[in-house]
């Protein structure tokens, strides 16, 4: 999903929660269930990348700062 590198961890956050209550309403069709499901697979795969980099970085200083 090429759109997800615009978004930032918050919105793409936000969107997968949007996605959990829609998954979670009775009426949902199958269809759209499997198409929410997806996007939420890539939305989730998309902020769990962005929090490990955002690691990388934080365990990046850390060892800076040892090092000084």
């Amino acid at each position: 999903m090429a759109e997800n590198k615009e978004l930032s961890f918050e919105e793409a956050l936000s969107k997968l929660e949007a996605i959990v209550e829609k998954l979670e309403q009775p009426d949902v069709s199958l269809e759209d269930s499997v198409k929410s499901f997806e996007e939420g697979v890539q939305l989730s795969k998309y902020c769990s990348k962005i929090l490990e980099n955002a690691e990388l970085r934080v365990e990046q200083v850390n060892k800076q700062k040892t090092d000084d």
